[in-house]
């Protein structure tokens, strides 16, 4: 049996990105200024889930900002 301190730790490949460097790959990609190495990240540790929630919410915020702006443009 393996002691809890001898367990090894996952394999790197299993990590995640967290939500923020979605959200900033979607960011980056939604303007074509997302680089070859960060694509090939996103497609490796990003989860399809997170990525959809991220487009999402940049959605929203994307067109919320094009509201307020015209909104204060035209009285």
């Amino acid at each position: 049996m393996t002691k809890p301190s001898e367990q090894q730790k996952p394999p790197a490949e299993h990590e995640y990105l967290p939500f923020w460097r979605m959200f900033l790959s979607v960011f980056q990609a939604s303007f074509g200024v997302q680089s070859k190495e960060n694509k090939q990240r996103d497609f490796e540790k990003g989860s399809v889930k997170g990525f959809v929630a991220a487009a999402l919410t940049f959605t929203v915020l994307f067109v919320m900002t094009l509201v307020i702006i015209v909104s204060l443009v035209l009285p």
